[in-house]
């Protein structure tokens, strides 16, 4: 079966972590739980919490969203002052409880528990040379990989496993670990995906997202830099740098889609930056109309912008349904069909008789945005012109968002009146790689954008385009 975030026609981040060092308190799991509530977004398919106390681990993980998973009984059970929370949308590893993380595992020094996003480029050719020195796989996923090179390197003391471990390893990661009661941070050498550290009154935070410090209390104090380890225990934080020599590559798609608009991440607000994109999206592609609309949610902050920037009033023409849940349905094209109109339905009563400008954050495979504009047309709306706030997606990525193979991808397939012409629309335009560069404010060697023009921060795989995991 299939949930309905796997059917929509948007890329899909492959997970968010958190991880909480507070040995005066009492309530990790539950501060746990909630950051993890605040990162759902990254990832609906599983949840999972691990805590430790005096060496003593535990750990509760399972499939669903954070509320389904976790309720105050399972939560006053894991008993813990350190601990890691994860959630998951899998690119790697197939969907069954065994593959949700954090990973829990038991090696001569004792336990350790990992949460990785990301996605690794050399995890098979690594598992593969594990398995011929003896070592047993559990699970499918890449965060078994890391964890067994530090079992493997443990002899050599917890700080130097780690070290020698991620330099191994080739890719897109985000680590939180729990090991010998400490907690510990890891940020890939090209800061692919996003980790930042935070200060709470009794210990500190680390999060895929600021917003997860916000919802536990937790100050922020800054990103964790590529190629950075963090070290969290009783004496406070320990920086270790393990490797300088790649450029900054930080994911552009987290300012497009997948960060929460509150967030901060690498020093830009992701709403300012979406709000930037979209006056530069209305400068650039400028279009007669009555108002502006936005396909909810992450098309609103650029929507706002647009309206600001030409001085057509902006909107509400779709109406989100916040309560779905995690709503499955067979994966038959009618059920598909069903599945548009029951997420998002078009306000009559605004666009009836209205030329509008539908702003959406990307356009991936292009079947949703020939929905909403026909469900739009449908409502009464004469004219409908489909503004995007990034450049067509043409390539795969191999660095932990689920990419659909090049010849799903519609950029990668037809030009842009090809596109339009499939989608309905009245007119389309793409932002220019510039102007989302600009929009976003961080340079273009501080941004990876390899799935809008192939430029991929490190060599990847050539197998059918996308790394293809064992399953």
């Amino acid at each position: 079966m299939h949930s309905l975030a796997c059917l929509e026609d948007k890329l899909h981040e492959e997970c968010g972590v958190i991880g909480i060092y507070a040995k005066e308190s009492e309530v990790v799991p539950q501060m746990l739980c909630f950051g993890l509530i605040a990162l759902q977004h990254r990832g609906q398919e599983s949840a999972g919490i691990a805590v430790v106390k005096d060496n003593k681990m535990q750990y509760y993980k399972e499939m669903g969203l954070v509320q389904e998973v976790f309720n105050t009984s399972i939560l006053n059970r894991l008993h813990g002052d350190v601990g890691i929370g994860h959630v998951r949308y899998s690119t790697t590893g197939e969907s069954y409880a065994s593959n949700a993380q954090p990973l829990v595992v038991r090696y001569k020094g004792g336990s350790i528990a990992l949460a990785h996003n990301g996605n690794l480029v050399n995890a098979n050719a690594i598992r593969s040379e594990l398995e011929d020195d003896g070592s047993i796989f559990q699970t499918s996923i890449d965060t078994e990989v890391i964890a067994n090179l530090i079992a493997k390197h443990y002899h050599l003391g917890m700080k130097q496993a780690i070290v020698e471990s991620v330099k191994q390893i080739k890719g897109s990661y985000a680590l939180v670990i729990v090991m010998e009661d400490k907690l510990i941070g890891v940020r890939d050498p090209n800061g692919i995906r996003p980790l930042s550290l935070a200060k709470l009154e009794d210990g500190y935070v680390l999060a895929s997202e600021t917003c997860a410090h916000d919802v536990v209390g937790g100050t922020f104090i800054r990103d964790i830099e590529p190629g950075e380890m963090v070290i969290i225990d009783q004496n406070g934080v320990e920086s270790v740098f393990f490797d300088q020599s790649s450029r900054k590559a930080v994911c552009a798609f987290e300012y497009v889609y997948f960060a929460r608009p509150d967030s901060i991440i690498d020093g830009r607000n992701v709403f300012v930056s979406r709000k930037e994109a979209g006056k530069i999206l209305a400068q650039e592609n400028p279009v007669d109309a009555d108002m502006v609309i936005a396909v909810p949610d992450s098309g609103t902050a650029a929507a706002i912008g647009y309206a600001e920037e030409s001085g057509i009033p902006f909107n509400v023409g779709l109406i989100k349904n916040k309560y779905m849940g995690r709503t499955f349905i067979q994966p038959d094209q009618k059920s598909r069909e069903l599945a548009v109109r029951l997420k998002l339905n078009a306000m009559k009563e605004n666009i009836s008789g209205k030329r509008l400008i539908l702003i959406d954050d990307s356009i991936v495979r292009g079947t949703t945005s020939a929905k909403l504009i026909k469900m739009l047309k449908d409502a009464g709306a004469t004219e409908v012109h489909l503004r995007v706030c990034s450049p067509p997606v043409i390539h795969s990525c191999h660095f932990g968002i689920d990419t659909p193979n090049r010849q799903h991808l519609i950029g990668a397939v037809k030009t842009l009146s090809e596109i339009c012409e499939a989608i309905g629309a009245d007119s389309l335009a793409y932002l220019s790689p510039e102007g989302l560069i600009k929009g976003i404010g961080l340079s273009r060697n501080e941004l990876c954008t390899a799935c809008f023009d192939g430029n991929y921060p490190m060599e990847v795989p050539e197998n059918g385009d996308k790394h293809i995991f064992e399953k």
